[in-house]
């Protein structure tokens, strides 16, 4: 039998029902593999019982002719999901302990689909961060090290720890949500697949929000076929969520393979911005390469209003974040800190105070700033009226073009610590992926070469809203041009 942690989602799917092993061996090999990880710390929660119970429960119906459609693959979840029963904590202090008595959408339908969750991923504060360094519970690692060199490196933000955990092969894929890029770039960083899909595509119910209009579940996993047949699972229409699309879920998977000859793919001008190291431009001229000799047709594009984007979602993400938090307050659920003289204002100041972490609190400050009296207009209009310029933009460009590619992250994986003192050039991380959400569209970042020393690169593809069937259809493309079949060298123990 080969390493079970090796296998694809989709290997591990057809070895289920070919009866080359069991959805328990399967589990197993994973939660073996994650005991030996620590140094990873991928976790928030760690769930081994629950995800052996499952499986057997898998086994049973993969046994009787019955399987569901991710029988018996292993998952983990982002801490952002709630999961009944399992403690959700958004990698927040004000939310330790908290166990919810329902379900989101999202793990829901994973879970009526026969996934296995290993457990709870790590993540920046409410999904705050491009790092993974601002996680109460502190920061996932990224398994991929520098050549020669053993810094500790960041596995991107937020979704880091769902990343890490697909990356060093303990799951076979993962979920994350991606308000700026949080999908996106940690799967460029760790050498993964993350699509954001287009919003409404997946229901928001059970996920806790950080900006409500920005937010949208998405798979990782270690091929655009694994995202393909994971994203199938995830989206669904919700009447609990009033953003969720109303249309059905098509068969994503069925896209692999086919020829994208004659479809046009648009190069945005603006995205060569200044400072972006030279062998992401070199990866993106080999993309544009492959699409070209894979017989797309490539067209210039330009999106003008790309240099607003990046000052545009820092005021509209930290506003709503800012109305968003104000339900963590000591009162129903999670920290309380307050003793018996305490009013209540007192009790909110000091539950707040300490349940938060400082980028936490610095996002608050802003968003209620910029929609205070006398500011509102100045910056929260100002940025919604940029973002209805961002997204016209994109449909200007997808009335010549079916898909747009560009970098997904303007450099590699950087150090723990490296950037953490800079909010600003912590923000800039986001710079080619902010524009995807505040224009709602569908993106998804595919592992195409390694840098000069040893770290993977990413290559971004962007779509028509709804139209996530061009994204896989041109991502395989680019993955089987690439070959990109590198992975970390196992430095935390165990076996990989």
């Amino acid at each position: 039998m080969s390493n079970l942690t090796e296998l694809s989602m989709v290997d591990a799917r057809d070895g289920l029902r070919a009866k080359d092993f069991s959805a328990v061996e399967l589990t197993r090999a994973h939660l073996e593999a994650i005991e030996q990880a620590g140094a990873l710390n991928c976790f928030v929660t760690y769930t081994p019982e629950l995800a052996l119970a499952r499986a057997a429960e898998s086994d049973a119906r993969l046994s009787s002719g019955t399987a569901l459609p991710l029988d018996g693959l292993p998952v983990g979840i982002k801490d952002l999901f709630c999961t009944e029963g399992v403690q959700t904590t958004a990698s927040s202090h004000i939310l330790e302990g908290f166990a919810p008595t329902y379900e989101s959408t999202v793990s829901q339908n994973l879970r009526n689909d026969g996934a296995v969750m290993l457990g709870k991923t790590n993540l920046d504060e409410f999904a705050m961060g491009s790092s993974n360094e601002t996680s109460y519970f502190g920061c996932s690692i990224n398994p991929w090290r520098r050549q020669g060199d053993d810094t500790q490196l960041v596995p991107g933000g937020s979704s880091g720890g769902s990343s890490a955990l697909v990356a060093a092969r303990l799951a076979l894929g993962a979920t994350g949500t991606d308000t700026g890029g949080s999908i996106r770039q940690p799967a460029a960083f760790t050498g993964i697949v993350g699509l954001k899909p287009t919003y409404g595509r997946c229901s928001r119910w059970g996920i806790v929000a950080f900006a409500s209009s920005l937010d949208q579940a998405g798979p990782m996993t270690r091929t655009v076929q694994d995202a393909a047949m994971m994203l199938t699972s995830m989206a669904s229409h919700d009447e609990k969520d009033s953003t969720s699309i109303d249309a059905p879920v098509p068969d994503y998977e069925a896209e692999i393979g086919k020829d994208i000859r004659g479809l046009k793919i648009g190069i945005p001008k603006e995205y060569r911005v200044d400072g972006m190291e030279p062998e992401i431009e070199k990866l993106w001229s080999q993309g544009i390469d492959w699409l070209r000799d894979a017989g797309a047709e490539i067209v210039d594009i330009t999106l003008p209003n790309t240099k607003y984007a990046l000052p545009a979602y820092y005021i509209i993400a930290p506003a709503e974040a800012s109305s968003n938090l104000a339900r963590y307050d000591g009162v129903k659920y999670g920290l309380r800190v307050a003793d018996s003289s305490d009013d209540i204002v007192s009790l909110y100041e000091k539950t707040r105070a300490e349940g938060f972490g400082a980028e936490v609190k610095r996002r608050v400050l802003i968003g209620t700033y910029v929609l205070s009296a006398g500011y509102y207009d100045a910056y929260y209009i100002k940025a919604q009226k940029v973002r209805s310029l961002i997204a016209q933009d994109f449909s200007n460009a997808f009335e010549k073009v079916d898909a747009i590619l560009t970098p997904t992250t303007p450099s590699p994986a950087f150090g723990l610590g490296e950037r953490s003192d800079d909010p600003i050039s912590m923000y800039l991380n986001d710079v080619f992926t902010v524009t995807v959400n505040l224009a709602g569209l569908p993106g998804i970042s595919i592992p195409a070469g390694l840098d000069g020393q040893g770290l993977p690169l990413g290559l971004q593809l962007i779509g028509r809203a709804f139209d996530e069937q061009t994204l896989f259809k041109v991502g395989h493309v680019v993955e089987q041009a690439a070959g990109f079949d590198a992975k970390p060298e196992n430095w935390w123990g165990g076996a990989s």
